[in-house]
């Protein structure tokens, strides 16, 4: 592993553990020559996904895509950046249990739409009303009943 610091390529371990999620290894490295110390992260390589969007066109899955939106929805609520890291992860792993390849980006935002409900319901408004492109107030007006009479 380089290190950061003075690219050199001699780094060792010093100390690995399981990341908060569980689903990497966080692994606390020591350069040889410069002696800085740094964390890297490993994870299991996954398959690679594809996203199916709305116009049918296909693309690469991008999990910063994920967080830009949730970020945008939570924009000025109490909310933390680790909860919005837990969400995205949760999102993430759903997204991976599935076993497709091939995912439409509705299941996606649904998903998102689900945690951000449990979460904070102005995120959760947010987010459904570009999500599903709310055309006029009405629309608006029937997804705050639907939360108000949960």
């Amino acid at each position: 592993m380089k290190c950061p610091f003075c690219g050199n390529d001699n780094t060792r371990v010093i100390d690995s553990r399981p990341a908060d999620d569980n689903n990497s290894i966080r692994r606390r490295r020591m350069c040889d020559v410069c002696g800085k110390r740094f964390t890297t992260y490993e994870k299991v390589e996954t398959i690679p996904l594809v996203v199916i969007k709305k116009d049918n066109n296909r693309e690469q899955y991008d999990r910063s895509k994920i967080e830009a939106g949730v970020l945008r929805a939570c924009h000025k609520r109490p909310i933390s950046i680790n909860q919005v890291n837990q969400l995205v992860e949760e999102v993430e792993t759903e997204i991976f249990n599935l076993e497709e390849k091939e995912v439409p980006s509705t299941v996606i935002g649904e998903l998102v739409m689900d945690k951000l409900k449990d979460l904070e319901a102005v995120a959760y408004v947010r987010f459904a009303s570009v999500y599903r492109e709310f055309k006029d107030v009405n629309t608006f007006m029937n997804e705050l009943k639907k939360i108000l009479d949960r």
